[in-house]
């Protein structure tokens, strides 16, 4: 499942060019069939399963361990769809086809891989490989200043991939004996009873998983890279690789240094609430498109970030920490979806007109219907409208959050709410302005969508819906994780 995209991305090459798209797509389609298998014969059980453990660089005890769990299982199947769905979508790209989708295939296999990966030294080659994949994307066919976007890109977010060794250096070094394998280090957590050295490993690994969700302030280098960026990398870097770490924080920190977290959950707490008033405000600010998306993910971010701390701060009420967990691994998932449709949504505007300026956009319903009617699903899904996913996830973190139980949890779950109404008023502006408004001077451009586009975008807004009407098969498989992250960071 990790290593086919790869496989067939060094073939690729040899494929006659006509056939290049067709075969991408087909991977593509294959690796979703794979993980949608494993997960039906993993089911609702805990525990980890298809694990494989193979010596790799044994003078440190690091290995080749993969395996997948309640946890990876949900963001291996979101990884899946939007690579599928990105595949489809590029059908008509025309410009260095077979290095674009050797790329994409390429990125596939380092997003799978960190998901799945069980060994802090694999999640590490994953995660710095994924930024020298998104790096090329921006550079070679992004547009705008592409060339100061990725640099900004790579720079910063390396910079935090270099932190975050260091995080794991202390993880390795406070283990006895010394390990990089993740399932012992959540077995017998390092560095226990040495507080300090635990808050320094702590703030290694929070700032350098921080940049990649991205939080306030390590935020700056998204809206730019998200604008300059093809619309398949927007919706790849906002749907899949943000995910990184916020998985990050549930899979590594929160077990792993459980003491650490506990005593500075509150800072979680105040970082999350941070990031969703803040995204949802500049977001409103915002008169091109893009960018306001692109603001939207640092608000959503922070409302898996407050529920993850609230999960830690919270003493009381162990229910309302495994609803608070829950709710943020399906705002994770409902995230990629909504983004993933949105970003690849702004890609067909620019495609069409050449721009994102809200200001030279209205009334598209009239020429563009199916392309207003996903917009506005889409928008809906991503203020949270009920019967999307997008409320099945803000709920479970609001109601998480709120019952846990102290007056620090109970304030800022209050005072997060306000960015759902922010969020609102942003999506209805851009609806009001764009799809429905008087005319603007491009929008005899906007022609509706073709097969391509349409074919990509109906399975991730359909599946929104499904998670919105029907979210029990997610939500069986992951209540059990979230119960084992809670009964870990309480020891």
């Amino acid at each position: 499942m990790i290593f086919l995209p790869l496989a067939v991305a060094l073939v690729l090459p040899a494929v006659p060019r006509r056939a290049v798209p067709y075969t991408w797509i087909g991977v593509t389609v294959l690796d979703l069939a794979l993980v949608i298998g494993m997960w039906v014969a993993h089911g609702t059980g805990g525990g980890i399963a298809y694990e494989t453990n193979v010596r790799w660089i044994p003078s440190v005890r690091a290995g080749y361990h993969v395996g997948v769990d309640g946890l990876s299982l949900p963001l291996l199947a979101l990884t899946a769809v939007l690579f599928a769905a990105c595949a489809v979508y590029s059908l008509r790209h025309t410009h260095r086809v077979r290095a674009f989708a050797i790329l994409f295939l390429f990125l596939e296999t380092v997003c799978l891989g960190l998901f799945a990966a069980l060994d802090l030294l694999l999640f590490f080659v994953f995660f710095d490989l994924s930024i020298v994949g998104m790096y090329f994307v921006i550079l070679l066919w992004g547009h705008g200043d592409r060339s100061r976007s990725a640099l900004t890109f790579f720079l910063y977010t390396f910079l935090g991939s270099l932190v975050l060794l260091l995080g794991f250096i202390g993880l390795y070094l406070g283990a006895d004996p010394h390990t990089f394998d993740m399932v012992e280090l959540t077995r017998t957590p390092p560095l226990a009873g040495r507080s300090g050295l635990a808050a320094l490993t702590l703030l290694a690994v929070g700032i350098g998983l921080g940049i990649k969700t991205p939080v306030v302030p390590f935020h700056s280098w998204l809206p730019p890279a998200h604008v300059d960026a093809p619309a398949a990398g927007s919706a790849i870097l906002a749907g899949v690789m943000l995910k990184m770490g916020t998985y990050g924080l549930v899979r590594i920190a929160m077990p792993m240094l459980p003491d650490a977290w506990r005593r500075y959950a509150l800072v979680f707490l105040i970082v999350g609430l941070v990031g969703v008033l803040y995204g949802a405000l500049v977001a409103l600010a915002q008169d091109d498109v893009k960018r306001l998306v692109a603001y939207t993910s640092v608000n959503h971010m922070g409302y898996i970030v407050l529920a993850l701390g609230a999960a830690g701060y919270a003493a009381g009420d162990a229910d309302a920490r495994r609803l608070a967990v829950t709710g943020a691994v399906t705002q994770m998932v409902s995230h990629g979806l909504v983004t993933g449709a949105l970003f690849l949504l702004c890609g067909v505007l620019y495609d069409r007109a050449g721009s994102y300026d809200l200001g030279r956009f209205g009334g598209i319903a009239r020429g563009a219907p199916v392309f207003a009617a996903l917009t506005s699903v889409a928008a809906f899904a991503s203020l949270g409208l009920p019967g999307l996913s997008g409320f099945v996830a803000e709920f479970q973190i609001f109601a998480g959050t709120i019952g846990s139980g102290t007056v620090a949890t109970a304030v800022t779950g209050a005072l997060a709410v306000l960015g759902i109404l922010v969020t609102a008023a942003l999506f209805l502006r851009v609806l009001h302005r764009a799809v429905v408004g008087p005319p603007g001077e491009l929008t005899p451009l906007v022609t509706d969508l073709r097969r391509p586009e349409l074919a990509a975008l109906v399975p991730l807004l359909a599946l929104s819906l499904l998670i919105g009407v029907a979210p029990r098969v997610l939500l069986d498989t992951i209540e059990p994780l979230s119960a084992a992250v809670v009964g870990l960071v309480g020891r």
